[in-house]
């Protein structure tokens, strides 16, 4: 298998759209003439576009399963951002030979739908104590690292976003399900919530939920 670049005679991949419902994801386009079959790249939507596909990371998919199917379904397993190219796929002295298009009218965005994380975090004082207890538990329908989120604590109150307060990173990964955490001791006069590290960035694939 090789590539070809795209130029004024291959043939392309166009009018690419997407649905998706129920978890999973319809792709149709326009077939250019004389082209019989393409092959499917998956992947998230940050992987560079430019890396060197392996042929096991790409789906043969012909004409004739394009019109039984009305399109391309496929499911979504994954959460975030995913994106499918669609490369016209040609056979020349016995090899396939797959067209690149750098403008990349062959590739489509699509949401695969966000994960989510349940938390709560439960302030217990005593009577006649200077200090209280903080117990927190992350529930997550999906494995997350570490790095995803974090606690802040401030004083006075409950802190309005990650840097109204003191940041504190967690030091373990939450499998999915119910992670109950070492409870932790705080000033009387503070409080704890749980934040995303960066909601731009993790909130294409998560969802934060209090409980």
């Amino acid at each position: 298998m090789r590539y070809t670049e795209k130029d004024g005679s291959t043939p392309v991949i166009s009018d690419v759209t997407s649905r998706v419902e129920d978890r999973f994801c319809t792709l149709r386009w326009r077939w250019p003439d004389g082209v019989q079959a393409v092959c499917i790249h998956k992947a998230a939507a940050d992987e560079p576009e430019n890396a060197e596909l392996p042929p096991g990371g790409l789906k043969l998919y012909t004409r004739e399963e394009y019109k039984a199917n009305n399109g391309y379904r496929d499911r979504l397993d994954d959460i975030g951002l995913v994106s499918y190219t669609v490369f016209a796929r040609l056979w020349e002295s016995g090899q396939t030979v797959l067209v690149r298009q750098p403008e990349g009218d062959n590739r489509i965005v699509v949401s695969a739908g966000k994960a989510r994380i349940y938390y709560s975090t439960l302030h217990k004082k005593g009577l006649f104590q200077k200090a209280k207890t903080v117990h927190m538990a992350i529930t997550a329908e999906v494995p997350v690292v570490r790095d995803v989120l974090c606690y802040v604590k401030k004083r006075g109150g409950y802190p309005a976003g990650k840097d109204d307060g003191v940041l504190f990173p967690f030091v373990q990964d939450f499998a999915a399900g119910r992670n109950v955490l070492p409870p932790i001791e705080i000033g009387k006069d503070d409080f704890v919530r749980i934040f995303f590290t960066d909601g731009r960035k993790y909130g294409l694939y998560y969802e934060l939920v209090p409980e």
